[in-house]
């Protein structure tokens, strides 16, 4: 089945209060993506952001964003009035999310509104706490320390609670019980309100994809109660981190940091969190796709303390057994494998072996030398094409950075006429392939330069912050878009 979507992070919607979340912007994205005869909607993924706002490193890799609930849904419960909210300074400007008054203003805000809810009397909520007993109370636990602590790392905090002995856990889950409800309060609402907002979708048509990163945090629920699950030390310390080597994104690779898996151990529990994990996932989504898929078949490891990835090695990862198992349990599901970089024959094997569709990004197809496995000539059909990325520029600045004879090589095989937009002349080259799915991000419909851009893998400061304007949702794009979607067959 031949299909297209967008890629849109929840945080680059427009909307009030600072950054885009479930609120009436969000269902109005929707009935734009009707309008526009769009089958997907890609986000990036759900979880509360840590140090730098990235989304790949959360404190959970089962909860929500907080940011991302609609306050003004709490505003018509009464919970919160629309002129205290208007005191708050969430943000200058509608263009971009300002991480640091989020936190101190939006935070504040649910805190107020969950002062007037009573949520604990609220029966959908006390069911919504016994499902999610695996994870929740430990999650809510982690973050109450916390913000006991000041916001610093877990590593930082008292040893008693640092490792968890019984007693200490039992006096903090007693001394914080008001703050671990508010966490757990926040991840209800969460829930209810994406879950709302997915269903409405789906009433259109559209499904969801939805991102699984590969690892988790280190400052994360996850490491701090879990920690039999990575290779840490008697300490808790890793002894190597997650990362990529040098690429084309960076000289010196990328240093992600995350604790590395024991997937020995996980082998001997039949990979029951990975289960856990996915199971959770497709309550959330439609599609996962799975970010940095190559690590399951090898990961790089850098030793813990280096500054850069140039140093580390490759090991082994579990290989198609660990996705056998997931087929087992939880049947056959749509998955997207993030399949990019430099791939190993046995890497390919892997992708092959699980039947899953890989990536194909068009900005990385156009080197004057020919021969790129990204140009729309070597698809299969078992594929999904992008123009970019949110690791990507815009399609834009892309071409305009381009040398003159990788730029010369873009215009003579997609035939493009003086004065074209290269934007739509990439778009039609994606939607035209014979690749079963396409998916554009916003910024390349909109035509945007790097002012747009997402993220810039390996820096601090900038990224995660993009919004789209609400006047930029208009009546004749969605008909531009429907019309060439139409053309080609999606």
């Amino acid at each position: 089945m031949r299909r297209s979507g967008i890629l849109m992070p929840v945080f680059s919607l427009p909307s009030k209060y600072g950054i885009g979340c479930f609120s009436e912007e969000a269902y109005r994205f929707v009935d734009f993506l009707e309008k526009a005869g769009q089958k997907l909607w890609q986000i990036l993924p759900l979880g509360p952001t840590s140090y730098g706002d990235s989304p790949y490193q959360s404190f959970s890799t089962f909860a929500g964003n907080p940011y991302f609930i609609d306050l003004e849904e709490f505003v018509k419960k009464g919970w919160i009035k629309e002129k205290e909210l208007d005191k708050y300074d969430f943000c200058d400007t509608e263009r971009y999310v300002d991480y640091e008054k989020l936190y101190n203003n939006r935070m504040a805000a649910l805190r107020k509104a969950f002062g007037r809810s009573h949520t604990e009397s609220d029966p959908a909520f006390r069911d919504f706490q016994e499902q999610n007993a695996e994870w929740l109370p430990d999650y809510s636990l982690f973050m109450a320390v916390k913000d006991a602590f000041g916001g610093v790392s877990w590593d930082r905090w008292d040893e008693d609670i640092r490792l968890r002995k019984p007693e200490t856990v039992q006096n903090y889950r007693s001394k914080y019980k008001e703050e671990i409800l508010f966490y757990e309060f926040l991840q209800y609402h969460f829930t209810v309100q994406w879950k709302r907002l997915k269903a409405y979708a789906n009433s259109k048509g559209i499904e969801i994809i939805g991102d699984l990163p590969i690892y988790v945090a280190y400052d994360s629920a996850d490491i701090w109660a879990c920690p039999e699950l990575f290779f840490l030390d008697e300490n808790m310390v890793p002894a190597k981190v997650a990362g990529c080597p040098p690429d084309a994104f960076s000289a010196t690779g990328q240093l992600w940091g995350n604790p590395l898996y024991r997937w020995e151990y996980h082998k001997t529990t039949d990979y029951a969190w990975w289960m856990r994990r996915f199971a959770y996932c497709f309550t959330l989504y439609d599609v996962v796709r799975i970010d940095h898929f190559r690590g399951f078949d090898a990961y790089y490891a850098i030793p813990f303390g280096d500054k850069t990835a140039e140093f580390g090695q490759w090991e082994e990862g579990p290989g198609y057994e660990l996705f056998r198992v997931m087929k087992e349990k939880l049947g056959n599901r749509q998955v997207i494998a993030e399949d990019l970089g430099y791939l190993t024959p046995s890497v390919l094997k892997l992708v092959k072996k699980t039947g899953f569709p890989g990536m194909k990004v068009l900005h990385f197809a156009f080197d004057a030398d020919g021969g790129s496995v990204y140009l729309p000539h070597a698809y299969d059909k078992n594929c999904v094409v992008y123009t970019g990325t949110h690791d990507n520029d815009t399609t834009l600045s892309w071409y305009r950075s381009l040398s003159r004879k990788d730029r010369k090589f873009v215009r003579t095989y997609l035939d493009m006429r003086r004065g074209a937009d290269i934007e739509w002349v990439l778009i039609r080259a994606a939607l035209s392939s014979v690749a079963d799915t396409a998916v554009i991000p916003m910024q390349d419909y909109l035509g945007l330069g790097t002012e747009a851009r997402i993220n810039i893998p390996s820096t601090l400061g900038d990224n995660w912050r993009w919004r789209m304007y609400a006047e930029e949702e208009r009546e004749e794009l969605a008909a531009k878009i429907r019309g060439i979607t139409k053309l080609y067959g999606r």
